[in-house]
This record gives structure tokens, C-alpha cells and sequence, in this order.
């Protein structure tokens, strides 16, 4: 049901995306990110499915909250002369600067947005916003503070979204390993038994479907080692075979020539110590959308690929542009 809400949420939205992102969000946009945020999307996943700012997303979600209501209520007055991407040039421009006078302020500001106003429209603007220009950094943090205030959430549900956004690939413990080898696990039917070498004093073993067995013996893959483990017919599966997967077919992710058991699969621009032990459920979640192969077969994560440093990126042999998968032998 959540896959069919997903798909319903996406398809709708094409053709609100026609009126562009340089206007205020209309009834059903609106509508759309709290229908996504319903279905337990993340603001980073909601923002980058309707090609919103994060920040756009958060407030539509904290009046939300707050209000019930998705929909500004109307305004009183004359209309604003200024569009709503100019407004936030403003804004930030008054929050983040000082300037001398109106005067200096307005001229800064058609510079930087374009639009043709004069400095009585600015000042009218900013009095509207519920802002002045301030020529002091302590009328600046005032202002900074009383933004921030407007757009915190409440304590649980900014921890939430933080988790949420802090999570990725650099909280994997990837690692190069040789399939020492595969047997059927005694008792199951169609699941299997790996010995997996990863760089330490004993093998580790997995537990698993394996499309092609002959293929998981002596061979070298890519293994996600700190995911819980779990427990298979008192078997305990400690790390996962990293495979790639078309409809109809699934490979072996492979390290680069000359990798060794336990050479560690970094990704450019995202460091940091891997986490002693994750749950599987969440690294599917928050990062499994994100890891694809590209044209070349090469496996990727936000287009970035995965490489042991000074030997080479991970390839899978033929599937390019497909899904890689974070469960052993592909099954999800």
C-alpha cells in the first residue's frame, strides 16, 4: 500500500512541477508534501522526489503540524510587488548583512535578485516580513534568532529529521572479501551457507539466497560487514554479499583487480568511522535508494563511485543502471 500511495504521490506531481519553482507552492503541492511526509519520507527524500528546497519542505511541514492546514491564509491589502524568490533574497539578505542606509540596502538588493523596485517597496516588503534593516550585528542576531525560532519543530520530530538526514554511505563498513565457499544450509530450501574472508583472524559466514552458486566459490565481492546479525537455522549471518539487480537477473558486486580481503570501499566525499552495528531495515531505507550502477557497470552512490583507494572502483560484470542491493544474494 505505502508502494502504490509512493507511486500515486509521483505521478501527480509531474505535472504540478509545469508551473515551475519561482511561485508559491499551490493547494496540492502543499497537499503532496505532507502526503509524503505521512508515508514516512524523510524532508532530504521529500525534498529531492518533488525538486523542492528543503527548508520549503520543513515549513509546509511544521504549519502542518502546528495549524492543521496546508493552504497560507489570505492575505489582507494590497498585493506584494515582489515574487516570493525575491522576498527570500531579501530576507536573507537583511539577516546576513549590514547595510548603511534604505538606499544602499534597496541598490544591493536589484542587484542581486533583478527586480525593479525602489526603496519605499523594499522598506513596505520587509515591514511586511516582519523585519527592518538593521545596522548593528546585534539587531542581525535578533533577526537570525526570531528566523530560526519560526522554523524550529518540536524537539522529537527535529531529532527524527535530523537522524533521517545524517545517515549515509559513510556509516557502511564496506569492505573487499573472497567467497571462500557455498553450501546449501542443511534443512532450508534454497537459502545457502557462505564462508566470506574480509581481512580478520577467521571467516565470517553468511547466510543466503545465491543465484548462482558456481559462481560463489573462490571469488572476490564487496560485503557489508557491521549490519546486525541475525540468526538462521542456528546459524549466525554476519555480513552481506553486495549484489546488483535487474528484473531478471543478479550479479556479484566485485572489487577492483588487485583488491585484498579486507581493503576497505570508500566513496569520495563522504568520511568518517563506519557505525559498530547497524539495523538493516534503516540502511535499506536511507541509503539503499541512492546506490545504482551507472552506464559503465560502475556502482555508485549519489553518482559517486566506489572504490578501493589506489586500486580502482567496484564493478558489477554486465548490469549497468541498476539497483544495488544491501541483502544477500539480492533478495529483498
Amino acid at each position: 500500500m505505502r508502494e502504490e500511495e509512493e507511486a500515486f504521490y509521483c505521478t501527480q506531481f509531474v505535472s504540478a512541477l509545469a508551473m515551475g519553482r519561482s511561485g508559491e507552492l499551490s493547494d496540492f503541492q502543499r497537499g503532496t508534501v505532507v502526503g509524503c511526509h505521512m508515508c514516512k519520507k524523510s524532508l532530504r527524500e521529500i525534498a529531492t522526489l518533488l525538486n523542492l528546497p528543503r527548508s520549503t519542505v520543513n515549513n509546509v511541514i511544521v504549519q502542518w503540524k502546528r495549524e492543521g492546514r496546508t493552504c497560507p491564509l489570505p492575505r489582507c491589502g494590497r498585493p506584494h510587488k515582489l515574487k516570493e524568490e525575491h522576498r527570500q533574497v531579501l530576507e536573507r539578505m537583511v539577516q546576513e548583512q549590514t547595510f548603511p542606509s534604505l538606499q544602499a540596502l534597496a541598490a544591493e538588493f536589484r542587484r542581486a535578485s533583478g527586480a525593479n523596485v525602489s526603496a519605499a517597496t523594499v522598506s513596505r516588503e520587509l515591514r511586511e516580513m516582519g523585519l527592518s534593516r538593521r545596522s548593528s550585528s546585534e539587531g542581525k542576531a535578533k533577526e537570525r534568532k526570531k528566523a530560526q525560532k519560526m522554523a524550529e519543530v518540536s524537539v522529537e520530530d527535529k531529532a527524527e529529521f535530523d537522524g533521517q538526514d545524517q545517515m549515509d554511505v559513510s556509516h557502511l563498513d564496506l569492505r573487499a572479501g573472497c567467497i571462500i565457499r557455498t553450501i546449501p544450509l542443511p534443512g532450508t530450501d534454497g537459502l545457502y551457507l557462505q564462508h566470506v574472508d574480509v581481512g580478520e583472524a577467521h571467516p565470517r559466514t553468511v547466510v543466503g539466497e545465491c543465484a548462482a552458486v558456481n559462481q560463489l566459490q573462490n571469488c572476490m565481492a564487496v560485503l557489508l560487514c557491521n549490519l546486525k546479525p541475525t540468526q538462521v537455522r542456528g546459524v549466525a549471518s554476519q555480513a552481506v554479499v553486495v549484489c546488483v539487480r535487474s528484473p531478471g537477473s543478479v550479479e556479484i558486486l566485485a572489487p577492483p583487480n588487485g583488491a585484498v580481503p579486507g581493503d576497505r570501499v570508500a566513496i569520495h566525499g563522504f568520511t568518517g568511522d563506519p557505525d559498530k552495528e547497524l539495523d538493516s531495515a534503516k540502511v535499506c531505507e536511507h541509503i539503499g535508494s541512492d546506490l545504482r550502477t551507472d552506464g559503465q557497470c560502475v556502482a555508485t552512490y549519489k553518482g559517486v563511485p566506489l572504490e578501493v583507494v589506489g586500486k580502482g572502483v567496484c564493478r558489477a560484470p554486465t548490469l549497468s543502471n541498476c539497483v544495488v542491493v544491501l541483502t544477500n544474494g539480492g533478495d529483498s
